[in-house]
């Protein structure tokens, strides 16, 4: 999954989390982009690439509905052109960077780029410490983790889940990063129509959490590898630009100092120009020769700007390069991390629906013959529970006293998801319910088994708010906890799809 795939992926997961009454995305939006993904990734693609897909195809239909929203989210994404725009600025500046001496006259112990070449050797030894602090930290018995190279390290190394992203405290880098997402998507508040829509508001800023905790790596990673190829530039700048100088003016180097000997500049050159004298293979000449005197104004400062260009490249662009490539490597490794964990009911739920054909639900009641009502409801909660358009097969009620062996016409298909149905009227019994949901669980042969409570009959003749309702509540939950197994209760009638599919997915055993 790319990084448009992944930020297109967590503003679907927004919008579909934010819009809880399914106004603006439908229960029919979100079945059809299911079934068109499906379709076009075909039977065997990895989750990601059919969460991915689905996620192109949902932000397609979403851009004619919820403009502002789209455009917001556009912006957040990552244009290559601004690092670009970077690099160029370091080169020019390199390029424009005139002093290398004063009056064409190049002092080799005041040379301008002594202190870019400081800088860098700071920078690296501050990595590197980095580096150390990191690992000496880590953990024993643990597997290294890649480094980070970068001129800011981000100590990211595990993010949560998405679904516990916007409970769990905010690390420092995502929160910079999120302030700083803020900012670009705010600036599209003043092309949003006036009344843009309850969606911008409730799915926006869950999305900013949510892609600041998930890109706070990689756009650290992706700084670093700017940073590094600007310095790299900036360096290369510097060198073009004096060899162009050059061309049109003759620049002499030479030495002066109130302080220093001829032997003791000597050995200082040595050290600063190892780097360069190491690259060329060349020695340092003798210096006293190159003393600035009222009689002496240096010689051609050629040989000494060569030295000086090889010093650069070993020291600024050659480190640089290696730096800004590891960056790069970990870059592509933290795209791949966008969004790889696919756990959380959320995405549970979509892969649910994802197969060559509808999931096929087998539902058997139990001593209750459910009403027209009640399994159009039914078909409604098992649409909403496989983000899709599951085959709901009702099966013959199993009636009081055949719970022991399963008639023929009551035994679901092996290997499929069932769901044993009560009415909350009824009371649980180990020797009625029990032996049925024994029997169930023998035909099933492990697979998931959901008991659904309908609180419909009861509402009809007792109310909604009798004392009674909570009690009779209470007692299946503890007749089934017997078994392994929570119950959902819902007014198949009138059945509020939201809580029903919340009290599924916290659900250990639900249908996975």
């Amino acid at each position: 999954m790319d990084e448009r795939a992944a930020l297109l992926t967590l503003a679907v997961r927004a919008v579909e989390t934010a819009d809880r009454e399914r106004r603006t995305w439908t229960d029919e939006d979100r079945a059809w982009a299911s079934r068109a993904a499906a379709e076009v990734v075909g039977e065997g693609a990895s989750p990601a690439h059919f969460v991915a897909q689905r996620a192109r195809l949902a932000w397609q239909r979403l851009a004619s509905r919820e403009a502002a929203f789209v455009r917001a989210v556009e912006r957040l994404h990552w244009r290559p052109a601004i690092g670009g725009g970077l690099l160029l600025v370091a080169l020019a500046a390199g390029l424009a960077l005139e002093r290398i001496g004063s009056e064409q006259r190049i002092n080799l112990l005041a040379l301008p780029v002594l202190g870019l070449l400081a800088w860098n050797l700071v920078v690296y030894f501050w990595l590197f410490a980095s580096l150390l602090l990191r690992l000496s930290k880590r953990p024993r018995g643990l597997p290294a983790a890649s480094p980070r190279v970068g001129a800011e390290k981000v100590a990211l190394d595990s993010a949560p889940a998405p679904d516990d992203a916007r409970q769990a405290a905010p690390l420092p880098a995502s929160a910079l990063v999120r302030r700083l997402l803020v900012l670009v998507a705010a600036g599209t508040a003043w092309r949003w129509p006036p009344r843009a829509g309850a969606l911008v508001d409730s799915a926006l800023s869950p999305l900013l959490a949510d892609w600041s905790r998930a890109a706070a790596p990689l756009y650290a990673a992706r700084a670093a590898r700017l940073l590094h190829c600007a310095a790299a530039l900036f360096a290369l700048g510097i060198i073009a630009g004096f060899y162009l100088r050059g061309i049109a003016f003759e620049y002499r180097a030479g030495w002066e100092s109130t302080f220093l000997s001829p032997p003791a500049v000597h050995a200082l050159l040595a050290w600063l120009f190892a780097p360069g004298l190491w690259l060329t293979g060349q020695t340092l000449p003798e210096l006293a020769p190159l003393r600035f005197t009222p009689g002496s104004a240096g010689v051609n400062a050629a040989p000494w700007l060569h030295l000086l260009a090889a010093t650069l490249l070993s020291v600024v662009v050659l480190p640089r390069l290696l730096l800004a490539a590891l960056s790069h490597f970990s870059e592509r490794q933290q795209v791949g991390r966008l969004v790889a964990d696919f756990s959380a009911p959320y995405f549970q739920a979509l892969l649910r629906g994802y197969q060559s054909a509808p999931p096929c639900l087998s539902v058997i009641p139990y001593s209750y013959h459910p009403s027209a009502a009640a399994l159009e409801g039914l078909h409604k909660v098992a649409a909403r529970v496989f983000a899709g358009s599951p085959l709901l097969a009702c099966l013959a009620p199993v009636g009081y006293g055949d719970e022991d062996a399963l008639p023929a016409a009551s035994r679901p298909a092996g290997g499929t998801p069932a769901c044993a149905l009560f009415n909350l009227a009824a009371t649980p019994e180990r020797e009625a319910q029990g032996a049925f949901l024994g029997a169930l669980r023998a035909c099933l042969a492990g697979a998931p088994l959901l008991a659904v409570v309908d609180e419909a009959p009861w509402r009809a003749r007792f109310g909604v708010a009798d004392r009674r309702l909570v009690e009779r509540r209470a007692a299946w939950q503890a007749g089934l906890a017997e078994f392994g197994l929570t119950p959902v209760f819902v007014d198949l009638a009138q059945p509020d799809l939201a809580a029903v599919q919340a009290a599924i997915d916290a659900l250990p055993e639900a249908l996975r």
